[in-house]
């Protein structure tokens, strides 16, 4: 049977994955679909080809950024998947997953629209401010929710290659 500490693999690589994939989530449907924002529309508005194409560029290193991440997870779940000390279990990475995304949505709405100002959640809002703590908000809850889902799965006791018997 696998202890606690040997879960850490499978948590870190849901964790950089959830960061990832939850800063491409922002990127495509808050950037790209939506159009609320940009990277630096709050110091760079976008009301001409030049400054659109500056924030593109920066949604762009943005979006290098979370692939590096979610490579790093891939990687480090690989890893994990090897290990036959790691037990596997979908709670835990599940958990990790949105853990990772909720980290991202403080991290990044914390700096960015708080500390930095380049740009906000409703960037063309009279009141932006409702918003950006409503995203951070959501950070909080889906840490909470991951972290959860990473207790409920600490007494998986599935190691690696093996299946769990039901019953």
């Amino acid at each position: 049977m696998a202890d606690n500490s040997q879960r850490g693999p499978l948590i870190s690589a849901g964790v950089f994955m959830g960061i990832g994939l939850g800063g491409f989530l922002d990127g495509i449907v808050f950037h790209q679909i939506l159009q609320l924002h940009n990277m630096l529309s709050s110091r760079i508005p976008v009301n001409d080809l030049v400054s659109a194409k500056i924030n593109m560029t920066w949604d762009g290193y943005f979006h290098a950024a979370v692939w590096i991440m979610t490579a790093i997870g891939l990687a480090l779940l690989f890893r994990a998947g090897t290990r036959r000390d790691v037990p596997w279990s979908g709670r835990i990475l599940l958990g990790s997953l949105i853990a990772g995304w909720g980290l991202f949505n403080l991290v990044e709405g914390t700096i960015d629209h708080h500390i930095l100002g380049i740009h906000h959640v409703m960037e063309y809002s009279s009141n932006q401010l409702p918003y950006d703590l409503a995203f951070l908000t959501s950070g909080v809850l889906f840490l909470l929710i991951g972290w959860s889902l990473i207790r409920a799965g600490s007494n998986d006791q599935v190691p690696r290659g093996e299946v769990r018997q039901t019953p």
